[in-house]
């Protein structure tokens, strides 16, 4: 008897059309914001790069931004459900919510450095620190992969968040966290090296 290998599960980790604080390099964090047009059209685009994938779930995070995407990229697909997931919302920035990413470069070097450094303990004041959203989400990434089993999943969520997401599918430390702050409409397919 020829015993069967199992097949990693693939992962379509796609970030929301861009938001205004997305355009204008603001901290977004848990902030609940609708897509500016720059966003809209990007959305256009990824819609026609991912038309090839046979995906039957589509996981959004709860942000407006996320379910505009996730509903865009299943329209007139009337096999493709969306489920939202609380636990994929984005990293609480607390009072950084708002803040030109480059203020806070002038403003606090150091925390700026940390963030590119070793991110995972800063914590913002009234915000959560990036482990604290790791251990939050990777559980939520784990029970959507069992689920799923050896299915494509795509998964709507914005950055910083599906920089963690990324993360934890790739078995990878984090780094710079302001260079995915404020990324979007960028998708990647990852082979989970969790499950």
């Amino acid at each position: 008897m020829i015993a069967k290998t199992p097949t990693a599960t693939r992962v379509l980790l796609i970030r929301p059309g861009a938001t205004d604080f997305d355009d204008q390099g603001r901290i977004k964090g848990s902030l609940d914001m609708p897509m500016s047009q720059r966003g809209h059209e990007q959305v256009n685009s990824l819609t026609e790069q991912l038309a090839e994938f046979d995906v039957k779930t589509i996981y959004s995070s709860p942000c407006e931004s996320a379910r505009e995407t996730a509903d865009r990229l299943a329209r007139g697909r009337d096999d493709v459900r969306i489920k939202v997931v609380d636990a994929f919302r984005n990293i609480d920035h607390g009072l950084w919510h708002g803040k030109l990413i480059d203020e806070l470069r002038r403003n606090l070097p150091r925390v700026y450095r940390q963030g590119q450094d070793s991110p995972t303990d800063i914590c913002p004041p009234g915000g959560e620190t990036i482990r604290d959203a790791q251990a939050r989400v990777v559980k939520a990434v784990r029970k959507v992969i069992r689920k799923n089993g050896d299915r494509v999943i795509a998964i709507v969520i914005p950055d910083p968040m599906a920089w963690v997401v990324g993360s934890i599918l790739r078995g990878e430390e984090l780094s710079d966290l302001w260079k995915a702050e404020t990324d979007s409409a960028s998708w990647d397919l990852i082979e989970a090296a969790i499950g």
